[in-house]
C-alpha cells in the first residue's frame, strides 16, 4: 500500500478524492443506482480502466461514499454540546440531512440495487447511534420516568414486549449496555425523526402547504415531553 505521506501517496489520495467528488455530483443528478464509473472517468479525464486503479469497482466506490457519509454524521454528533441531550442531536441530524439530501439518502434511503455493504459498515454506522444512546442513557439516569415512557402510544404490554425483544438483540445498537427502556427510547427517537426527515427530503410535503420544520419540532416535543408550546422551533432551512 502506498503511504499517503509520499508524493505518490498524496497524488493517489487527491485523485481518489476527485473521483468521489464527481461521484457525489452524479448521485445528486441521477441517484446512486445510476452511478457510472465510465462517466466519472471521463469527468476526471482518465480512461475507464485507469479509474479501476483507484477503485476496484462500483461497489468499492459506493462503500467509500457510505463510510464518508456515516463519518460525517458521527463528526457532527460529536461536535454537538454533550450536555444538550437528545434535543440537540435532533437539531444536528436535521441540519446534516438538509445540508446534503443525497448523502442522507445514500445511507438512510432505498438500498442501491445490487450493492452489498461490507461488514465494517455496520461498525461505522453504529457510531451516531452510540452517541444517541449515550445521551438517552444520561437523561434516563436523571429522570427514569422519561417523557417517552409517559407518552408512548404502544398498547398495554407493548413496551414491555419490545423492551424484552431489544434486550436480546443489541447488534443494531453496537452492543451498547443501555437498559432496555433506553434502547427503546433511542430507537423510537431515531425512527420517528427519520420518518419526518425522509418524507420532507423526498418532497412529499411540498404541496401540503405547511412548514416541515414545525412538524419536526412538534415530533421532537412529543418525544422529549416538551409539548407545552415553549420549545424553540428548529431552524427553518
Amino acid at each position: 500500500m502506498v503511504e499517503p505521506t509520499t508524493p505518490r501517496g498524496r497524488y493517489r489520495a487527491q485523485v481518489r478524492a476527485e473521483i468521489k467528488e464527481c461521484a457525489w455530483e452524479q448521485i445528486a443528478t441521477a441517484g446512486a443506482s445510476a452511478l457510472s464509473l465510465n462517466a466519472i472517468a471521463r469527468r476526471v479525464g482518465m480512461s475507464g480502466p485507469a479509474l479501476y486503479r483507484y477503485f476496484a469497482g462500483r461497489d468499492e466506490l459506493i462503500t467509500e461514499l457510505v463510510r464518508d457519509a456515516y463519518r460525517s454524521l458521527a463528526a457532527a454528533f460529536g461536535a454537538a454540546d454533550p450536555k444538550a441531550g437528545v434535543a440537540e442531536l435532533a437539531h444536528v441530524l436535521r441540519g446534516w440531512a438538509l445540508d446534503d439530501p443525497q448523502r442522507y439518502f445514500l445511507v438512510f434511503g432505498t438500498p442501491v440495487p445490487g450493492y452489498h455493504a461490507p461488514g465494517d459498515i455496520t461498525t461505522i454506522a453504529s457510531e451516531p447511534m452510540t452517541t444517541l444512546l449515550d445521551a438517552c442513557t444520561a437523561e434516563h439516569a436523571g429522570d427514569p420516568a422519561t417523557p417517552l415512557d409517559a407518552h408512548a402510544a404502544a398498547p398495554p404490554g407493548g413496551q414491555a414486549a419490545l423492551d424484552a425483544h431489544l434486550d436480546g438483540r443489541r447488534r443494531w445498537a453496537g452492543g451498547h449496555p443501555a437498559p432496555p427502556a433506553v434502547l427503546r427510547r433511542a430507537l423510537t427517537f431515531w425512527t420517528r425523526l427519520h420518518g419526518v426527515l425522509s418524507l420532507e427530503l423526498a418532497g412529499h410535503f411540498t404541496g401540503m402547504g405547511f412548514d416541515p420544520a414545525l412538524l419536526y419540532a412538534a415530533e421532537l416535543d412529543a418525544l422529549t415531553g416538551a409539548d407545552d408550546g415553549r420549545a424553540e422551533p428548529l431552524s427553518h432551512r
